[in-house]
């Protein structure tokens, strides 16, 4: 595999923390990285003993990993980790974890928490599937989010969507019998491919009712582009579910 962060001088991450390909067939992300920073690097090289999460493979103790036993947040493709940061400093009573596969993200996220002194914060430099289906204890999550996940648009390229039958009982295993699951999207046919799989799923109930959405929570910042989006007419929709 061509080395993505070998162009226009871009530095490689930690090599512990590299996703390796071909695990699975068909993945729902494409490491197009971007730029890697020296700050970025610091990040790794000095916070990730802090935040960072390596992945085993194996059934994680994540009340040894927090230092304590508290509900928990799975946030799965956190990007830049603004929303991420923004639940962790409004909820401090609940652990967040973050999976994200982009390193530039990562190492962003990992200065904004040093300087937030956050401690109910870790962090995976993995493939969101794999943490669920070998680290993350069935019945173990209080609430799973799903933020703008990349609607891969292309008719021929729907089948690397994150959001199908499959990963929806995935989810299901996962979330406590009180558990939700929150999705946000900007691409309208991404929506109802999100209704149709999850309002079929048993174990998940609508809380806007079938093929319903809600408003935007307070616990969900608004973005940059989200905003830009919607000054140009764009729509987002919250997906809200319960499980039960």
């Amino acid at each position: 595999m061509t080395d993505p962060f070998s162009s226009s001088g871009a530095k490689a991450p930690p090599k512990p923390f590299t996703v390796t390909e071909g695990v699975r067939k068909v993945r729902s992300f494409v490491l197009r990285q971007g730029r890697f920073t020296d700050a970025q690097q610091r990040a790794f090289d000095e916070l990730w003993p802090r935040f960072g999460l390596d992945y085993a493979g194996a059934p994680r103790d994540f009340d040894a990993a927090f230092g304590r036993k508290a509900k928990r947040i799975l946030e799965i493709g956190f990007g830049n980790g603004e929303a991420l940061r923004h639940s962790a400093q409004r909820d401090p009573a609940r652990d967040h974890i973050g999976v994200e596969v982009h390193a530039p993200g990562v190492g962003r996220l990992l200065n904004a928490l040093a300087e937030d002194g956050a401690d109910n914060v870790r962090l995976y430099h993995h493939d969101a599937v794999e943490v669920l289906e070998h680290e993350v204890a069935d019945g173990s999550l209080d609430e799973v989010r799903i933020y703008f996940p990349d609607p891969w648009h292309k008719k021929r390229h729907h089948k690397r969507r994150l959001v199908n039958p499959e990963f929806a009982a995935l989810l299901v295993r996962k979330l406590a019998s009180d558990g939700r699951l929150h999705l946000a999207t900007d691409w309208r046919e991404y929506a109802e491919q999100m209704w149709d799989v999850l309002d079929a799923t048993v174990g998940l109930t609508n809380a806007a009712g079938p093929r319903g959405h809600v408003p935007r929570p307070e616990w969900r910042p608004q973005t940059h582009f989200e905003t830009r989006g919607q000054k140009l007419g764009h729509g987002v929709w919250d997906l809200l579910y319960n499980r039960s």
